[in-house]
């Protein structure tokens, strides 16, 4: 008998690691899966079935997405579709940085757009008051999409004027992750859609029950808000509490042609998850001439080199007539846009690049371009929280920086509030906020968006909060961080075997 469980043992495993070896994604995600394997084969493999498979392929994504293609193919006018695929607003950035612009519109996503407003937003509750104002302001339709939303007390005030919106007879869309929000229950969702609200399911097991388990390690990680087509935000806050009270995130409120791009990213989504829509796609789009009609009504006029940030928890003034470029990524498409145009920046990067994430667990391409960029003289600066999270993604992160010291770059632990923030600023040139962290599961395995925004005066802008930061964090010296422990050190390591499936 022992004899049968050891050969069925190894046939599980060889049939595990040949089935993981086809896999064309991150060697290191590969090898954390095969090591699994040899330890747990048959608990392994039923896992990385559901959790591991890289389904990045051009012809899955064409069958993903085809509802939506087909609907736009049919519903766009050309005044719809040529400023979402059009170079023109290459044209007015650094011609450097035009490659990039090109790059992250692969398979048809939106190019950059220019003549946007756009104020950063660092403070939850300066999110919280403009988003309530922008509910209350909505004439037509709200379009929702979060990672995490509901059910406690900043929330449910959002919940509350939705359905007030929705009682009004405005339309509203939710789009709702449900695997990461598993511990609120039905009716929470029920009372929205009484209201009139529609809501829909990321991952549904009633419409998808074959495909649930390979779609369950999927997570919309994405933060979208569309009012009325003329006002959109997007960037790392969900709508819980500890992002209006306790966490330091960074956020974006955009007014202009990019409240296009985000309208047809939301959409996509909407249509192929089987939602419905009530009026022809071109009337959720809004012309440029409009946006220039109806300006900003956010403070400020964006002269903070002049003045300064006071305070992070303060209003930023609002940077104008910004070329934006909004970049969506899932694990269906062919090409990593977001991983690929974090590469680009650090490959081509010529005097700094700062950069802060929560969880710094980058994939190898992303770990040798940072170190490369160090080392070649570029000042890279790699801002982290100095409490994580988690317990498993502190000794993730910690794992990394030794080598990263050792490269050149420098590694500062934000104090105080917890950094959530997902944001790139490299050369007063190209500016990043976004959703994506660095690490597998933003690059691999969820939904996510991220903006890049091109041009000096954005780039001052986000250089300045990131000195803002700098004034209540560490930095990590080499010769110190070697005498740690031997213990610590070895827990960090194998945590890092571990960490592409983090």
């Amino acid at each position: 008998m022992g004899i049968i469980w050891t050969i069925a043992h190894w046939v599980i495993f060889a049939g595990a690691a040949l089935a993981v070896l086809s896999d064309k994604g991150d060697s290191g995600r590969r090898t954390a899966w095969i090591i699994f394997m040899a330890v747990l084969p048959l608990l392994g493999l039923i896992l990385y079935l559901c959790l591991g498979v890289n389904c990045r392929h051009p012809r899955y994504h064409e069958r993903k997405h085809r509802r939506y293609s087909t609907l736009s193919a049919e519903g766009y006018p050309e005044w719809v579709n040529v400023p979402l695929h059009s170079e023109t607003a290459l044209e007015e950035i650094d011609p450097h940085l035009r490659p990039l612009g090109r790059l992250l519109s692969c398979e048809d996503r939106p190019m950059p757009s220019s003549g946007n407003d756009l104020e950063v937003i660092c403070s939850g509750k300066r999110k919280y008051e403009l988003l309530m104002q922008d509910i209350a302001h909505a004439k037509e339709y709200i379009h929702m999409e979060y990672y995490l939303f509901g059910d406690d007390k900043w929330s449910d005030p959002v919940k509350d004027a939705l359905i007030a919106k929705a009682k009004e007879g405005v339309k509203v869309r939710f789009i709702r992750e449900n695997v990461a929000n598993y511990s609120i229950g039905e009716k929470y969702y029920d009372q929205m859609k009484e209201a009139g609200i529609e809501v829909l399911k990321f991952t549904d097991p009633e419409k998808h029950f074959f495909s649930f388990l390979p779609r369950l390690n999927y997570r919309d990680h994405r933060k979208i808000v569309v009012i009325d087509g003329l006002v959109a935000y997007t960037g790392g806050m969900n709508i819980k509490d500890r992002y209006f009270e306790k966490w330091r995130d960074t956020h974006l409120r955009i007014q202009g042609p990019a409240v296009n791009s985000l309208q047809h990213i939301f959409l996509d989504t909407w249509v192929n998850l089987g939602g419905e829509m009530d009026r022809p796609l071109e009337e959720y789009f809004t012309p440029d001439h409009e946006f220039r009609q109806t300006g900003t009504d956010s403070e400020g006029e964006g002269h903070w080199e002049e003045t300064g940030i006071a305070s992070l928890d303060s209003p930023i003034p609002v940077v104008k007539d910004t070329v934006l470029q909004t970049v969506p990524d899932d694990p269906s498409s062919a090409y990593p846009a977001c991983q690929m145009g974090y590469e680009w920046i650090l490959n081509n990067a010529r005097e700094y690049v700062y950069l802060q994430t929560p969880y710094f667990v980058p994939p190898e391409s992303i770990l040798s371009a940072l170190k490369g960029a160090a080392l070649r003289g570029v000042d890279v600066r790699v801002m982290i929280p100095a409490e994580a999270e988690t317990w498993f993604i502190g000794p993730a992160n910690n794992s990394y920086i030794r080598e990263c010291l050792a490269s050149g770059i420098r590694i500062f632990l934000r104090g105080g509030q917890f950094i959530h923030s997902k944001t790139l600023v490299c050369d007063d040139s190209v500016s990043i906020i976004g959703s994506s962290n660095i690490d597998p599961r933003s690059f691999d395995i969820n939904y996510e968006i991220n903006t890049f925004i091109y041009g000096e005066r954005a780039c001052l802008l986000n250089k300045e909060i990131f000195f803002k930061d700098c004034e209540v964090s560490t930095e990590i010296d080499l010769q110190t961080w070697i005498k740690r422990p031997w213990y610590s050190v070895l827990w960090d390591n194998l945590l890092r075997l571990f960490s592409p499936l983090l």
